[in-house]
């Protein structure tokens, strides 16, 4: 039986990603979801809507195109829910695959959940740290 609590549903979401289980992952989203990410970062930012959008465009290209398979390591560092609302952070580590070295970054979403899936997210996280990292070739040489 699926678990409607709303903290729940998040943390199992996050152990989905933790451990790769595409299928769980997908299973975590309703099938209208929403995902916003900030910044102007390409390939990443905007918001992402529909499951499969989310799960093959949105984060197949932050996992499958940015970063070097098998060096993705995520914690979950701490979760809080209050009703239909959980605030997630967690940390993402990895080697970039596009030469721009050691991506390592702490990431907060705000997670609306309904009906035990995933409604909407919304991430903030470094912009400047991924947009530097992720895509070097892109970012101006700020050095004097």
């Amino acid at each position: 039986m699926r678990t409607t609590d709303p903290k729940a549903v998040v943390t199992r979401y996050v152990e989905a990603v933790i451990a790769g289980d595409v299928d769980a992952i997908r299973d975590s989203f309703a099938e209208d979801a929403t995902w916003t990410y900030p910044g102007d970062v390409p390939v990443l930012s905007g918001t992402w809507t529909g499951r499969d959008t989310i799960v093959d465009d949105f984060l197949g290209a932050a996992g499958g195109r940015l970063f070097v398979p098998g060096s993705v390591a995520i914690e979950l560092t701490w979760i809080i829910a209050e009703g239909d609302r959980v605030v997630a952070e967690w940390t993402s580590k990895a080697e970039a695959a596009t030469g721009g070295g050691t991506y390592d970054n702490r990431n907060v979403g705000v997670f609306t959940v309904r009906g035990g899936r995933i409604a909407a997210v919304r991430e903030f996280t470094d912009t400047l740290h991924a947009a530097t990292v992720l895509f070097p070739e892109r970012t101006p040489d700020t050095a004097a």
